[in-house]
C-alpha cells in the first residue's frame, strides 16, 4: 500500500518545477520614424509585396526561386529536424514499454561413465514486460519539451525570414539585369550618335572644312564609346548568372524575358507603420525572441538537474520450464521506485545552470542588438527612398536639357556655326546623363525592396502563435 501512495505524493508534488520567466530587453523606442514624409495612397507591405512592382516575370521568378532554391530547402529541412526533436522530447511523457525474451534455452549435463550422477537436461522459456516512467517534479521534462518547442517556432521563423530574403535577392537581381541590360542599350545607342557625327565629320575633313585633329578627336571618342560596350555586356551576364543560381538552376544563355524596362515598372509606395509596430512584423526579431524563450527553458532543466530523479519501474513476467512453450507459466509482478540523487560531481551541474543562464543573457543582448538594427534598417531605407526619389526627378530634367543641347550642337556643327568641341562636350554629357539616370532608376527600385524587407515585408504572427 506505500507503493500507490508514493506515486500519488510524487504527482501531486509536481507542480514544483521551476519555470524561468522569459525577460525581454527594454528599448524605448520612438513614436514616429525620424525619416518618414507623408505620401498619399501609400499601403502597408502585404505577403506578396513584389507584386506591387508590375512586373509578372519577377512574379514568376520569384515564384521559381521559392521552389528551387537550394538554401531556402535546406531551410526547410531545419524545420523538419526540429518537429522531430520536438516529438522526441515529447516521448518522454509517457512511459517506456520493453518486451524481451530472456531466452529459449536447452542444456543437457552428461557426468560421464566414472561419475555416480546421472545425466540431467534442462529447458525453459520466458516472456517479460518493463515499464518504466520518470515523474517530473522539477520540470526536467516540461522545460525540455517548452525548449524544443521554442526551437520549432525559431526554426520556422528562420524559414519565413530566408522566403524574405530570396524574395528581396531576386528582385534586386532582377532588377540590377534589367538597369544592365538598359546601360548596354544606352551605350550602344551613343555609340550609334558618335559614330553618324563620325561621317559628317569625315566628310567634312574630305572637303577641307575641318582639321585632322577634329577627325581625330571624334575618332577617338567612337573608340571610347565602342570600349564601353563589351564590360556592359559581361555586368549582363555576370548578373543574369546570378538570378539563375537564386532561382535554382544551372546559368544558361538568357532568353527573352519580355517587355520590362526599368522607366515602366512601377515604384509603389509604402506606409512604414509605427516603430514599435515592427516588432511584431520581422521574422527575424520574432526568431530570436522565441530562441530567447528555448534558453529559458533550458535554465529549468539545468536547475532541474541538481534536484533527485525519481522513476517508477514495473515488469511482469511469464516463464516454464517448457522449450519454445509457455504453456502453464509461473507469472511474475514486480514494481519499484528508483530515486537518483547526485552527491558529489565537483560542481558540474551548477556550472550548467550557470552557462544555461550566460547563453540566456547572452540571446538576450543579441535580441537587442536585432531590434536597435531593424529601427536603423528601417530608417536608412526611408531616407534613401526619399533622397533616390528626389534625385531620379532632378535627372530626368537634366536628361531633357542635355539632349536638346546634343540636337542644337549636331545642328550648329552641321552649319559651320560652331566647331566640334561644342558637339563632342554634347555627346558626352548626354552619355553620363543618360548612364547615371538609369543607375539612379535602379537604386531607387533597390531602395524598395530595401524596405519592403526592413518592414518585414508583410509577414506576421498566426494566430497560433499569437
Amino acid at each position: 500500500m506505500k507503493t500507490p501512495a508514493l506515486i500519488c505524493t510524487a504527482l501531486l508534488v509536481s507542480a514544483c518545477s521551476f519555470t524561468e520567466p522569459l525577460t525581454r530587453p527594454d528599448i524605448a523606442v520612438s513614436e514616429q520614424w525620424l525619416e518618414a514624409t507623408p505620401a498619399t495612397n501609400a499601403a502597408m507591405p502585404s505577403a506578396d509585396w513584389w507584386r506591387g512592382f508590375g512586373s509578372s516575370r519577377l512574379d514568376a521568378l520569384i515564384a521559381e526561386a521559392f521552389e528551387g532554391n537550394p538554401d531556402l530547402r535546406a531551410q526547410g529541412e531545419r524545420v523538419i529536424q526540429a518537429e522531430l526533436a520536438l516529438r522526441v522530447a515529447n516521448s518522454s511523457l509517457f512511459p517506456s514499454l520493453n518486451l524481451s525474451n530472456s531466452g529459449s534455452s536447452w542444456s543437457r549435463n552428461n557426468p560421464g561413465s566414472n561419475s555416480s550422477a546421472s545425466t540431467t537436461t534442462r529447458k525453459s522459456t520466458s516472456l517479460n514486460l518493463a515499464a518504466s516512467y520518470e515523474v517530473d517534479l522539477w520540470g526536467r521534462v516540461s522545460n525540455s519539451i517548452a525548449s524544443g518547442e521554442a526551437s520549432l517556432t525559431a526554426s520556422r521563423y528562420d524559414y519565413d525570414g530566408a522566403r524574405l530574403s530570396l524574395a528581396a535577392s531576386v528582385a534586386t537581381a532582377w532588377f540590377q539585369y534589367l538597369a544592365s541590360m538598359e546601360r548596354l542599350e544606352i551605350a550602344r545607342e551613343n555609340l550609334a550618335i558618335a559614330e553618324r557625327v563620325f561621317k559628317v565629320v569625315e566628310a567634312r575633313y574630305r572637303n577641307g572644312a575641318v582639321s585632322a585633329l577634329d577627325l581625330s578627336s571624334q575618332t577617338t571618342t567612337v573608340l571610347s564609346q565602342r570600349a564601353q560596350i563589351d564590360p556592359l555586356e559581361v555586368q549582363v551576364r555576370q548578373t543574369r548568372m546570378a538570378l539563375d543560381i537564386l532561382c535554382g538552376r544551372a546559368p544558361a544563355q538568357a532568353e527573352d524575358e519580355g517587355p520590362d524596362k526599368l522607366a515602366k515598372l512601377a515604384i509603389p509606395t509604402i506606409d512604414a507603420g509605427l516603430p514599435s509596430e515592427l516588432l511584431l512584423r520581422r521574422p527575424d526579431i520574432a526568431a530570436v525572441e522565441a530562441r530567447l524563450a528555448a534558453a529559458a527553458a533550458d535554465v529549468g532543466v539545468a536547475r532541474a538537474e541538481l534536484f533527485p530523479r525519481i522513476t517508477l519501474s514495473g515488469g511482469s513476467g511469464l516463464a516454464t520450464d517448457a522449450l519454445f512453450s509457455l504453456a502453464h507459466p509461473s507469472s511474475v509482478i514486480s514494481l519499484s521506485v528508483s530515486i537518483l540523487q547526485s552527491i558529489f560531481d565537483g560542481g558540474r551541474l551548477r556550472a550548467q545552470v550557470e552557462t544555461a543562464r550566460s547563453r540566456e543573457r547572452e540571446l538576450l543582448e543579441g535580441y537587442r542588438k536585432t531590434i536597435l538594427s531593424a529601427l536603423q534598417e528601417v530608417e536608412l531605407s526611408l531616407s534613401n527612398a526619399a533622397r533616390d526619389a528626389r534625385q531620379e526627378e532632378a535627372q530626368t530634367q537634366i536628361l531633357a536639357e542635355a539632349e536638346r543641347g546634343l540636337r542644337l550642337a549636331e545642328l550648329r556643327y552641321s552649319t559651320g556655326a560652331d566647331g566640334l568641341l561644342s558637339v563632342l562636350d554634347a555627346q558626352r554629357t548626354r552619355f553620363s546623363v543618360q548612364d547615371q539616370l538609369a543607375q539612379l532608376r535602379l537604386a531607387r527600385l533597390t531602395g524598395t525592396v530595401n524596405l519592403y524587407k526592413a518592414l518585414g515585408g508583410g509577414w506576421e504572427h498566426s494566430a497560433e502563435e499569437k
